[in-house]
């Protein structure tokens, strides 16, 4: 059960200690680029750091029944239109204030090495540490310590919505409403398929999504 801990905890670990970094960077770099442009060097480094600690621990992992892949599509997507609704269909203010690769511009290699790196982190190392976390590990350690011996997508109420509220709050505060919908969106695909490759599916679709909106509409903010 450790070596599964491990496997299933550290890369979110590594991944959340790498956010810690942002505003140390921001207080302590003095005048450099980095200092008021962390993510530009932390996020890469966490993308590389991450995708490392998967690959480490790969054969650890159980990824449940091969099933439920059409409706974590749906609900991929419906997490997505949810989430930027508000500036879409209600005119909330646009968010540009976040990673911005326009920094690079002058050099297209820089430019789409930035870009490049940003939707392997959004569209890979994300949705595949965090369903490992969040639907692997916690909605399962909540039911039953031992959580190796609890089905994938095993419902209790209690460990359901205490997930829901933590994937909520790791994220940013004006995200908080399209969190909350969603952690509830990626727990009820794992009840539905008792599948963590559909949950993992499902949150690449809304993060693939996301990114191709964010890259056409310049609002950094939703990275």
């Amino acid at each position: 059960m450790r070596s599964s801990l491990a496997a299933h905890v550290l890369p979110f670990a590594l991944f959340i200690g790498a956010l810690a970094l942002l505003p140390l960077v921001r207080i302590f770099g003095g005048d450099s680029i980095w200092a008021h442009f962390p993510e530009q060097g932390i996020y890469p480094l966490q993308t590389l750091l991450c995708g490392a600690a998967l690959l480490y621990f790969w054969k650890a992992y159980s990824w449940g029944k091969r099933q439920g892949y059409l409706f974590a599509t749906v609900t991929g997507l419906a997490v997505l239109g949810l989430w930027i609704a508000p500036q879409v269909l209600f005119g909330f203010p646009p968010r540009l204030k976040g990673f911005d690769p326009t920094l690079f511009e002058s050099s297209p290699f820089l430019y789409w090495t930035s870009v490049l790196a940003r939707f392997a982190r959004l569209v890979i190392v994300v949705p595949v540490l965090e369903e490992l976390f969040w639907r692997g590990f916690l909605m399962r350690f909540l039911i039953k310590e031992d959580f190796t011996n609890v089905p994938i997508g095993a419902l209790q109420w209690r460990s359901f919505f205490i997930v829901a509220l933590a994937f909520m709050l790791v994220h940013q505060a004006a995200d908080w409403p399209a969190a909350l919908v969603c952690g509830i969106a990626y727990n009820l695909v794992a009840v539905r398929t008792g599948s963590l490759s559909a949950c993992i599916l499902a949150h690449a679709i809304t993060n693939l999504g996301l990114g191709i909106y964010i890259m056409s509409t310049r609002q950094w903010g939703f990275w």
